[in-house]
This record gives C-alpha cells, sequence and structure tokens, in this order.
C-alpha cells in the first residue's frame, strides 16, 4: 500500500545558501500523486516542480530540481531521504523560498515531525523500480553503480586526506527502517577550506558549525564532534538514498559509490532509465513490500539522542 501523511508538517529554518528563513509544509496528496514542490512565493509562473529524476538541474553543493519554466527548488536530497526513508509515497511540500531548510544537515528532523503526524495508508500499490542488469557511470575517481538485487542496499566508499575522515566504507541492507536508525542523523560535512572558499565565493552562506561537521586537519571543528565515527560516510549514503528517491519509485537494486556525489548518482538514473533493458517498474506484492525502506519504521527508532 502507498503511504501519505495523516495531516500537515511543517519545518521552518535557513537554507544552506542563507537569506530568509523559509517555511516548508510537507501536506497528504493523493494515491500515485508522487512527491511535488510548490513554490507559495512564486505567483507570476508555474509554481509546480516535480521531484523526479529528469529535472535535476547541475549545482556545486547540492540537488536542484527545476520545471520547465526554470522554477527550482534546492537542496532537496535530505527531505527527499526523509520521505523514502519514512515510506511516503505522495506528498505536496508548499515551500516560501527556493531553498529546502538546512536544519541540523541531517534527515531527522524531517523524521521525527513525520512521526508526530503519522501515516496515513493509502489503497492504491506501490510501483518499485527493479534494476535488471548494472549500470555504471565515472568521472575521475568517482564511480556509481546500481546493480540487480531483492531490495535497496547502500554500500559507500569515501576517501579523504584530512586525518580526522581518511578512508570510510560502509554497507547496509536498508529495510526495517535501517535508514532511520543508522543514516537519518548524519549531517552533511566540509573541510574549512572548503568552507572558506566557498564563502568567498558567495556560497553556502547559511552554512554554520551547527548543521554541518567542519573538518580541519585532524580535527572536527563542530560542537559536540561527531555522531558516528564513521558519519562522514553515513552522510554520503543518506544522500544516496535522497538522490535515489527521484527514480519515483523505490529502487529495488543495489547501489554502489565510491567518491560519488548528487550530480554521479543523478548521472547514474538517466544511464539506468536511458536503457529499457536495464529496469522494470513492477508492482509490490506482500514479500517486497516488507522489504522497503521505511516499512515499520516507529518513534524507538529515531537516534537516542533525539
Amino acid at each position: 500500500m502507498q503511504n501519505t501523511l495523516k495531516s500537515p508538517a511543517t519545518f521552518t529554518g535557513f537554507g544552506l545558501h542563507g537569506g530568509a528563513p523559509v517555511r516548508m509544509v510537507v501536506r497528504p496528496a493523493k494515491a500515485d500523486h508522487g512527491i511535488w514542490f510548490r513554490r507559495t512565493d512564486v505567483a507570476d509562473n508555474d509554481a509546480m516542480i516535480p521531484a523526479r529524476w529528469d529535472r535535476v538541474t547541475p549545482s556545486r553543493l547540492c540537488t536542484v530540481v527545476e520545471n520547465a519554466s526554470g522554477v527550482s527548488v534546492s537542496t532537496v536530497e535530505h527531505i527527499m531521504a526523509a520521505l523514502a526513508g519514512f515510506a511516503i509515497h505522495n506528498a505536496l511540500i508548499e515551500i516560501d523560498g527556493p531553498e529546502v531548510p538546512i536544519l541540523d544537515g541531517s534527515s531527522v528532523p524531517f523524521i521525527a515531525g513525520f512521526l508526530e503526524v503519522g501515516l496515513e495508508e493509502q489503497d492504491r500499490p506501490i510501483r518499485a523500480v527493479r534494476v535488471l542488469k548494472s549500470v555504471e557511470v565515472r568521472e575521475g575517481e568517482a564511480v556509481a553503480r546500481l546493480e540487480p538485487a531483492e531490495m535497496l542496499e547502500i554500500a559507500f566508499r569515501i576517501d579523504f586526506k584530512e586525518a580526522a575522515i581518511g578512508v570510510q566504507e560502509r554497507r547496509l541492507n536498508m529495510a526495517n527502517g535501517a535508514f532511520v536508525r543508522e543514516l537519518s542523523d548524519s549531517r552533511t560535512f566540509c573541510r574549512q577550506a572548503d568552507v572558506d572558499a566557498m564563502r568567498a565565493n558567495g556560497l553556502a552562506l547559511g552554512g554554520t558549525l551547527e548543521n554541518a561537521v567542519v573538518f580541519d586537519g585532524d580535527q572536527v571543528l563542530s560542537p559536540g564532534g561527531l555522531r558516528h565515527a564513521d558519519e562522514p560516510v553515513r552522510h554520503k549514503m543518506l544522500d544516496a538514498v535522497g538522490d535515489l528517491a527521484l527514480a519515483g519509485g523505490p529502487i529495488l537494486g543495489r547501489y554502489i559509490g565510491e567518491r560519488a556525489g548528487h550530480a554521479l548518482t543523478n548521472r547514474l538514473l538517466r544511464t539506468l532509465f536511458a536503457d529499457p533493458d536495464a529496469f522494470e517498474i513492477v508492482d509490490c506484492g506482500p514479500r517486497t513490500l516488507g522489504k522497503l525502506p521505511g516499512v515499520g519504521v516507529h518513534a524507538g527508532d529515531l537516534p537516542a539522542r533525539l
């Protein structure tokens, strides 16, 4: 069965790029609606933007979706990961600015809000994207790959010169609330040198030590340190879940990323959907339903610190 929220969930905060605070309301939507954004601050143009892989436009720091009229919403990856990780298939996301609030830099504030309002089942089958053969894209040392698998699995490896990050890798079966328990509270991260360079170019002006983990050599500058010893690779997995959620339905396959980012994951989806032999759209039966991300999530799955 598809799911939507029982009632609206509201979130307010600054975007990663700064500016005025943004108010975002995730509203229930009818079955087969999918996930759409609506820019409530846009009155003289088409304000509706589909959360789909083919509406992603290039961006340096985040994932941006844009409609045919050029109206866009940026930094959608964390809310998309939360929707997928909580098994929400239909929602209208109203937002009064161009960017999703960054909040604490993770997906867990969204998950907490969804848990508070609850889910409503809808009498329509979930349609998933089953990977039938392996597809891969590369850019330099970065690789993103999808392989056939019975359910969504994520494997990721990162390699940074900073001693506080270094080489990290992790694999995770995404069934049974694993996203909420293992990934949802992992924050976006960056190096202090990157922060300085971005701000010099007018980027990431809304980023602070409170909504990102900032590293400098062997030091973690953010107050309270890390939430997980391998928080950076967990956050990269969180981003991958959010970017894959733009497929239009749950992915039944194994995602493997090495030094991959938002743009490469989107290229991977474009490569998958360009080959009709690489995928099929299937209605999820009872056996598959139990393996989808978000099925059976409850308050006890939230990280203990919350």
